[in-house]
């Protein structure tokens, strides 16, 4: 069986991107399906390209019982176009891979938060960023692995009926 293969986008690939990755590849675990479905992160940006993950969003991740030791950040690339499914944390990341993909892939990219339960948006244009946690306190980090968990268990559950 073909894997269905997720990217998982931000700026630099080392905070909000990540925490998803993780998150979503726990997910996939638990419900049976890291087999038929590959995640996978990268950042617009290539500055932090072969780096850690933020050690805030580690010490996020770690204290919620996730590991994220295996990380290093990635640049999206042609390399990525070929991904079933491309997630962006925020517009700014949507402009730039829509720039970068070619227009016949165009349908594949959709907001992270599309998949969110808390989220009410009927248009798509209204889904709300991830909010970048980078430039802020650890609180910051906290909310973004909230709006990954329940974000991402939505996620796995509408990929289990894709696959």
């Amino acid at each position: 069986m073909p894997v269905f293969r997720v990217a998982l986008v931000c700026l630099g690939n080392i905070c909000r991107s990540p925490i998803a990755d993780v998150v979503v590849n726990a997910e996939l675990r638990a419900a049976g399906l890291s087999d038929r479905v590959e995640v996978t992160s990268c950042g617009t940006g290539t500055w932090h390209v072969g780096e850690r993950m933020d050690s805030r969003a580690a010490d996020v991740l770690s204290a919620a019982g996730y590991d994220p030791s295996r990380h290093r950040a990635r640049h999206f690339g042609a390399d990525w176009h070929d991904h079933d499914l491309i997630l962006v944390m925020d517009r700014a990341n949507l402009a730039d891979v829509l720039a970068e993909l070619p227009a016949d892939r165009h349908d594949r990219v959709r907001m992270f938060r599309s998949y969110d339960p808390d989220v009410t948006a009927g248009d798509p244009a209204e889904v709300p960023d991830v909010p970048d946690p980078f430039y802020g306190g650890p609180e910051g980090f906290d909310d973004v692995l909230a709006i990954v968990e329940r974000t991402a268990r939505r996620l796995v559950q509408e990929l289990a009926l894709v696959r």
